[in-house]
């Protein structure tokens, strides 16, 4: 069996539960995927995305609804080793990708503040532009349960403002382009076991400032979501359900019991 065919195989037996079937209710539930769709799963060769690909590819050999999809890499910048194993990666779970190149990284690392935050909005920016540029009407991005759990606690702590991660948005700067995260209901905790489940290595985010958290020791280094992981990691000791709950809550928002609200749609 190659490493492609077991990867597939343990979604649908070892994963189904934790993997598959979470991924199909969040498509079913927030209607992610559409008759005539044309979406680009957009790789950032993390295991997130990565895995992202790998069920996408699945679900449209199994669905009987209609839609094409590309696989798209932007390389930010990457140095030659992690360029060449996205590559790799991606050729042993058999992903045929479509790679471009942009100097985000080099922008980003070159400002004073917020390194990530404008890392993640130039390459939101180009992803768009490339997959409107190839035909697409959607991006799909990897960022899972986990991650819609730990946006939401940094906008409280952080932001002052109580905002959750949507499955999907409709761009305001690309019209007619849509974001959407089939990963939503599934756990980071089972994304890195079907990883080590499957002996695949992918890469992290590569850039000059998550380096700098590597090297700081803590794993923390000056990053805010690394905070709310430990903070997450530390409640969870004395409450296992914590995550469920944050994310029942801003599912089940009272609008009677919040002082004020805004929405662009009122």
């Amino acid at each position: 069996m190659t490493t492609n065919e077991k990867a597939e195989n343990s979604i649908f037996n070892e994963y189904k539960n934790k993997i598959w079937l979470p991924f199909l209710e969040a498509v079913s539930s927030y209607k992610l995927i559409q008759e005539g769709d044309r979406i680009a799963v957009c790789i950032s060769g993390g295991k997130d995305s990565m895995l992202l690909a790998k069920l996408m590819q699945l679900y449209k050999r199994q669905s009987q609804t209609d839609f094409d999809v590309v696989y798209l890499v932007m390389d930010p910048g990457y140095n030659p080793r992690n360029r060449k194993k996205i590559e790799d990666n991606a050729s042993l779970l058999d992903i045929p990708i479509t790679v471009f190149e942009s100097d985000i990284f080099d922008i980003a690392n070159s400002t004073g503040k917020s390194p990530c935050y404008l890392c993640a909005r130039m390459r939101r920016g180009h992803l768009y532009a490339k997959a409107r540029e190839l035909g697409c009407n959607k991006i799909a991005l990897g960022h899972h349960f986990s991650d819609v759990i730990e946006t939401t606690l940094l906008g409280m702590f952080y932001g002052s403002q109580i905002q959750g991660m949507m499955p999907k948005l409709h761009s305001t700067n690309f019209e007619g382009m849509e974001l959407i995260r089939p990963l939503y209901c599934v756990h980071e905790d089972d994304i890195i076991s079907w990883k080590n489940f499957n002996s695949l290595d992918f890469i992290q985010c590569a850039c000059r400032f998550t380096e700098s958290i590597n090297a700081s020791g803590d794993g923390i280094g000056n990053s805010k979501r690394q905070e709310i992981k430990q903070l997450i990691k530390e409640l969870k000791k004395d409450i296992p359900d914590v995550e469920a709950s944050v994310f029942r809550a801003i599912h089940n928002a009272d609008a009677d019991a919040v002082i004020e609200y805004k929405s662009d749609k009122l």
